[in-house]
């Protein structure tokens, strides 16, 4: 993930500036949206589990899927690899530090109201930063920024780290899969709808609106309609929190994503036809 960021240069993010913000914001609101739909209704479920639900269905699994979709049906150019890398920047460096922070904030609320303490503000972003999975893409982030060219000889290494991370962490959220009993309720149906109708929605209807370029506008709605990110299911089991329902949210998107995938498609062809 680090890797994969800093190969990234600021002529890329600047490139296309809308597809920069509407990424960011879009996807980040989306994210916030399933974390106080989960938040405020249904009962029972508490703000930690609401920042999981975020934290899953409110991020695509751009790192796992991005190429292995986007590039069979766009072909290898470099806008496929563009629109990867700010997606990922989005997810990795945004979603997953804020979601974090969300998640520690509930618990350090738990905490404190056990222990008749006022809890702190600032103590659940520290702990959320003090993290690898958040504070290493920020770190890879300002890297970009600043302008440091990331040497050749050092990727090797860390090429290897990154497949057995990503072998790894596909296995761990298949071993989570598979020790959870996959259960359809609504709140299942609801993570499924929030991630593959409500964000890739809100992509197509913010990009014919800032009239963004029509095969980067497809290209980033088929990314939001990614499955839910893996990531979110190994914190969940970190966490030992909301495990079950997070995981069959993921479980049936996955199985309606291969429907959702050409439908997208198509929808976005119609609407730039009609709006573009």
């Amino acid at each position: 993930m680090f890797v994969s960021i800093v190969s990234a240069s600021r002529e890329m993010l600047v490139h296309d500036i809308k597809l920069s913000l509407i990424s960011l914001v879009v996807i980040m609101a989306c994210f916030m949206i399933v974390y106080y739909v989960y938040k405020y209704c249904f009962k029972g479920v508490t703000q930690a589990d609401a920042a999981v639900m975020a934290l899953v269905s409110g991020s695509p699994t751009i790192g796992f899927l991005g190429f292995a979709v986007l590039e069979p049906i766009f072909g290898t150019t470099p806008y496929v690899a563009l629109v990867v890398a700010i997606v990922g920047i989005v997810v990795n460096a945004v979603g997953i530090p804020v979601g974090l922070s969300l998640l520690n904030a509930a618990n350090e609320k738990t905490n404190a109201g056990a222990a008749g303490k006022r809890p702190s503000a600032w103590a659940p972003v520290l702990h959320a930063l003090a993290q690898p999975v958040a504070w290493a893409p920020i770190l890879a982030v300002v890297w970009v920024i600043v302008g440091i060219p990331w040497p050749d000889w050092a990727s090797p290494s860390f090429d290897l780290i990154k497949g057995a991370n990503a072998s790894m962490a596909v296995f761990a959220a298949g071993v989570t899969l598979s020790s959870v009993k996959v259960t359809i309720n609504w709140q299942a149906i609801m993570g499924s709808i929030l991630k593959l109708v409500v964000m890739p929605l809100a992509v197509l209807a913010a990009g014919l609106v800032f009239h963004m370029d029509p095969e980067n506008l497809k290209m980033l709605v088929v990314a939001a309609v990614l499955p839910p990110a893996f990531s979110g299911i190994i914190i969940a089991s970190e966490y030992d929190t909301y495990v079950a329902t997070s995981t069959s949210s993921l479980a049936l998107s996955m199985v309606l994503f291969i429907g959702f995938c050409p439908l997208w498609i198509w929808l976005t062809d119609v609407a730039i036809k009609m709006f573009g």
